[in-house]
């Protein structure tokens, strides 16, 4: 992989009146603001001429009252990484970043990635949906514990717990109802957990994440500073290679386009698991992307180029 070959070649008054979108309605709103922001300041830093659009109700009249040459999409979460704002854009003629409306629906549902990750034979944790008490009770006696309790459709690591007994089980699926009317429950896999960003087609350094917390929980992701990032990630060459083409596979499953971020746990035997793909990662002073670019020899300003030249490339 070379830094050369993913930098922008294009120059900043090509990309037209950009429109970067960020904020919204979802649980992610806070972490979408941040990223949002620097995404925006990076821009016009660059000689970008770029603004920022706070989604809200009135999103409909400024896409139609604005000039609006294409969009930076750094909307995270329901609303603006399931689909919907791509479908919106599409609509409006609007070019826009990252990937398109089918693949963006499908890797904001967890549930279903994994059902399409599995019929290709990649793997991922076996699970359960949760519907009820007795959906849970019949989880546990299937999968044992701990286990892993996720809203099917949030990112952040909103609403997941960490669970190692039934009631505990039952009490972390009524808590993830109230975001989400789908819950999952995972197998929990012992190991490292590895993040890995792709960009452009290209696999970016892989990062190992370390966390005393439980799990890598929101406050873990935003807040605290007791997170560990390791790059190199560790592997061996032969591993990490493995990984990589781990995660172009899970990708190309889903129809990822422009930029994602994939999560991997590894158990005791060395087997990698898929656990999710974010197709609008966090862009904050905490977030992994960022910090795997720049491991690549990308600072903030050239990674923020390569996913707006994509958009031109890809969508004129």
């Amino acid at each position: 992989m070379s830094a050369e070959s993913l930098k922008s070649q294009v120059p900043p008054s090509a990309f037209g009146r950009v429109a970067v979108l960020f904020g919204g309605k979802s649980a992610e709103r806070e972490v979408s603001l941040k990223s949002g922001r620097a995404v925006l300041h990076a821009l016009q830093a660059a000689g970008v001429d770029a603004f920022g659009i706070d989604v809200g109700d009135d999103l409909l009249q400024r896409l139609s009252g604005e000039k609006i040459d294409r969009a930076f999409i750094v909307l995270h979460g329901r609303g603006g990484e399931d689909g919907s704002m791509q479908g919106l854009l599409e609509c409006a003629g609007i070019p826009y970043t990252g990937s398109g409306i089918l693949a963006s629906a499908l890797a904001m549902d967890k549930l279903r990635t994994k059902q399409v990750w599995q019929s290709l034979g990649l793997p991922t944790p076996r699970h359960a949906v949760l519907s009820s008490a007795e959906d849970c009770r019949a989880a546990a006696a299937e999968l044992g514990f701990p286990l892993i309790v996720k809203p099917a459709h949030e990112g952040s690591s909103i609403g997941m717990a960490k669970v190692a007994d039934v009631e505990a089980l039952i009490a972390a699926w009524t808590d993830a109802i109230r975001y989400d009317s789908q819950v999952l429950v995972e197998q929990w896999i012992h190991g490292p957990e590895f993040t890995v960003a792709v960009l452009r087609g290209q696999v970016l350094p892989p990062i190992a994440l370390g966390t005393p917390h439980s799990f890598y929980d929101y406050d873990a992701k935003y807040l605290a500073n007791d997170t560990q990032y390791r790059i190199p990630c560790g592997l061996e060459a032969a591993k990490q290679e493995e990984l990589q083409c781990l995660t172009l596979q899970a990708c190309e499953a889903v129809g990822i386009q422009g930029w994602a971020r994939v999560d991997v746990m590894q158990d005791a035997a060395g087997q990698f698991w898929l656990l999710e793909v974010n197709t609008v990662p966090g862009m904050t002073d905490h977030s992994l992307v960022p910090m795997a670019a720049q491991a690549a020899g990308l600072d903030f300003q050239q990674l923020v180029l390569a996913i707006l030249a994509d958009s031109l490339e890809a969508r004129g």
